[in-house]
């Protein structure tokens, strides 16, 4: 079963929450978290831009839908004068 972005965050997310009570050496600690803030900046970046690219998606549909509403508009308007 492949993970997707989000399952990642969240487990990087509870793996940053729970690693300072794991024991760790404090120079490994300090590259771990280093290693995942790096993680969570990376898959937090890649969704950002799947969601820009889908909101890009979704805004070109309901301009198409209102062009076609503003030209039914102005032939209305033409044919009364």
């Amino acid at each position: 079963m492949p993970m997707n972005k989000a399952h990642i965050l969240l487990i990087l997310g509870l793996w940053v929450a729970a690693l300072p009570y794991l024991g760790f050496p404090y120079s490994w600690k300090d590259a771990l978290i280093t290693v995942s803030g790096l993680g969570l900046i990376y898959f937090s970046y890649i969704l950002f831009q799947e969601l820009k690219i889908k909101e890009k998606d979704l805004e070109k549909t309901f301009e198409n839908f209102s062009e076609n509403k503003f030209e039914g508009a102005e032939t209305a308007q033409e044919e009364k004068i």
